[in-house]
């Protein structure tokens, strides 16, 4: 059995899209009844949150482990 060196970008990639997930999840879930903030109505934790979630995932395809 061969060993395979995961790159650490594979894990930054993991933690992004899991961040990216909780984050958004939490948008979604403030989405009817924003905070009383100043520019809450542009709901920056559902944009955030998609952003991680597609710079995780970006990551995690590019610096998958491979076979060789």
């Amino acid at each position: 059995m061969k060993h395979v060196m995961i790159p650490v970008w594979f894990f930054v990639g993991a933690l992004l899209g899991i961040y990216g997930i909780l984050i958004l999840a939490s948008g979604l879930a403030e989405w009817s009844h924003p905070p009383s903030t100043v520019l809450a109505e542009l709901h920056a934790p559902v944009w955030w949150g998609g952003v991680l979630v597609l710079i995780g995932a970006a990551y995690c395809v590019g610096f998958r482990p491979r076979q060789k």
